[in-house]
């Protein structure tokens, strides 16, 4: 299968396939609130239509998409599988420290969000990580 993006130094489509299909189905969706305009809005929608449970993960702990949301990722009473990242990348290192810390398998930085040290603590911790994607391309090409 050709590579879905030009560089895959930070995703290749088979830890892309392994996200999303193998990990589990609970995505906290970082920086996810019930603003309609913002691309997680979005992106967590396309993601509940393929099966997954988001998380909305934001100070404002809204309910989206029918979700209850928490203030942070700690404040989650319950085991995620995957972080889905929609903050800026100043700030996208601690929120991939923080998904180690909290047990998930994966992290996902989206569009846009790069850390690259940050990449290396994660993968370096074990987890998958996936970054500078969009899960909401991606997941329909499994399909």
């Amino acid at each position: 299968m050709a590579a879905t993006h030009p560089d895959d130094t930070y995703g290749d489509d088979a830890t892309i396939r392994r996200i999303l299909t193998e990990l589990g189905d609970t995505w906290a969706v970082v920086g996810l609130s019930g603003n309609r305009n913002r691309a997680a809005y979005g992106v967590a929608q396309v993601l509940q239509r393929f099966g997954k449970r988001i998380v909305p993960v934001h100070p404002k702990a809204e309910t989206v998409h029918g979700e209850q949301g928490y203030a942070s990722l700690t404040d989650i009473p319950f085991d995620v599988d995957v972080v889905d990242v929609f903050v800026n990348s100043d700030l996208a290192g601690a929120v991939a420290d923080e998904a180690a810390a909290k047990g998930a398998r994966a992290v996902w930085f989206q569009l846009g969000v790069v850390d690259p040290e940050a990449y290396e603590r994660t993968r370096t911790a074990g987890l998958e990580m996936v970054m500078d994607r969009c899960p909401a391309i991606e997941i329909p090409r499994l399909h």
